[in-house]
């Protein structure tokens, strides 16, 4: 028998403890792979739309408001190739649980500066058309039935209408497809001027501008003139793309990058007290066998390569599994879960750091059971057997 076929016996001599094992093993490099895919998401949208627009809002706050007048200020610079303003809706279809994405929007510019949307020709025409029209993303329609022609009510949880009561009246125009920005695709939107004249308070002002330049390359400066714009004024500004934005906003659930260091280290330290245990009880049931090895012929040295590589194969096998779980769970949500995840994916880089922890895994797991069985004597490793 080879070292490397006893390793492998040895590996699957107690099938439950090793699948146990393996299984845990499995379970953190799944959650590493899914949460560092996710935190690469959030903090690098680099590419696409969403780095090509800048958002302007209020400096305190995103959540506060800024004059509508602002609009017109900022399409007047020559740097502007045009703008849109949004105003964040806090509303819901008919039970709060059923949460929309919702926006109050300057419905024309709103098309035309988020380009990518796919609307067809008699759709767009529609919902200009009519003040009640709204527009509603793809994933959302299929999620509830929305079609073409619809009449619904959506409520606000924020903004109360001067009849006091809570819900909007809307007639769904069309249905908006994205492939390039799948955060469309999880959003609904509609004429502002019908939700303006409607609700009770905050009457002329707005959430934020949505601004493309004519060159992308000189968005930065662009931000700063913006800003500049409206310093030292009752509201002042802050400038930034729209990836940047979406990365602040999705932070306001907490730090990301911490709770997911977090979530992760629980896991590996778990993971670690489980693979060592597991390695220091199978050497302790083999001493007995490690004496005959070593009566046989095995150098001590020989024998510590042969519980290490155990050890290495334990973290690669449930490893490997776990990252490749992980790459196509991160596949499915970066194309099927909801927009601000969208591109969502297990890069190499992440692979490879997490074969770099899949290799510490195993040495340190191993080291330790693997030293003793060098160090056992084979008088003593018979007294045990």
């Amino acid at each position: 028998m080879t070292s490397r076929g006893l390793v492998w016996k040895n590996l699957f001599r107690k099938k439950l403890r090793t699948f146990l094992t393996l299984f845990a093993i499995f379970v953190a490099f799944l959650l590493y792979g899914v949460l560092m895919a996710f935190q690469a998401t959030q903090e690098a949208p680099t590419q696409g739309p969403l780095a090509r627009r800048l958002v302007v809002t209020n400096k305190i706050n995103f959540t506060q408001p800024l004059p509508i007048s602002y609009v017109d200020k900022i399409r007047a610079l020559p740097e502007v190739k045009r703008a849109s303003h949004m105003s964040w809706f806090g509303g819901y279809y008919r039970e709060p649980q059923n949460f929309l994405i919702a926006f109050a929007v300057d419905e024309e510019s709103f098309l035309d500066v988020y380009s990518e949307f796919e609307l067809p020709p008699e759709q767009r025409a529609a919902f200009l058309k009519d003040r009640q029209g709204i527009v509603i993303g793809k994933r959302i329609a299929d999620s509830y039935g929305f079609k073409v022609g619809d009449h619904i009510p959506l409520r606000s949880n924020l903004f109360f209408k001067k009849d006091g009561g809570d819900t909007y009246e809307f007639n769904v125009s069309g249905i908006i497809v994205s492939p390039e920005n799948l955060q469309g695709e999880d959003q609904v939107a509609f004429h502002y001027a019908y939700f303006n004249e409607a609700r009770a308070f905050g009457q002329d002002s707005i959430g934020q501008v949505i601004v493309e330049t004519n060159d992308p390359a000189q968005n930065d400066a662009v931000a700063q003139k913006i800003d500049a714009m409206f310093v030292n004024s009752a509201n002042e500004t802050e400038t930034r793309s729209e990836a940047v934005f979406q990365a602040a906003f999705a932070e306001q659930a907490g730090n990301i990058g911490l709770i997911i260091t977090f979530v992760v280290g629980a896991a590996f330290v778990t993971i670690l007290l489980i693979a060592g245990n597991t390695m220091m009880l199978a050497v302790r049931e083999r001493t007995g066998e490690i004496g005959v090895l070593k009566t046989i012929g095995f150098t001590a040295q020989r024998i510590f390569a042969m519980v290490l590589s155990e050890s290495m194969l334990f973290a690669l096998i449930g490893g490997l599994l776990g990252l490749a779980a992980a790459a196509g769970a991160s596949a499915y949500l970066g194309t099927a879960g909801p927009g601000f995840i969208a591109g969502m994916k297990v890069t190499p880089g992440i692979a490879l750091s997490g074969l770099g922890l899949m290799l510490l895994l195993g040495l340190v797991t191993g080291a330790v059971p693997a030293w003793n069985a060098m160090r056992t004597d084979i008088i003593t490793a018979f007294a045990r057997k």
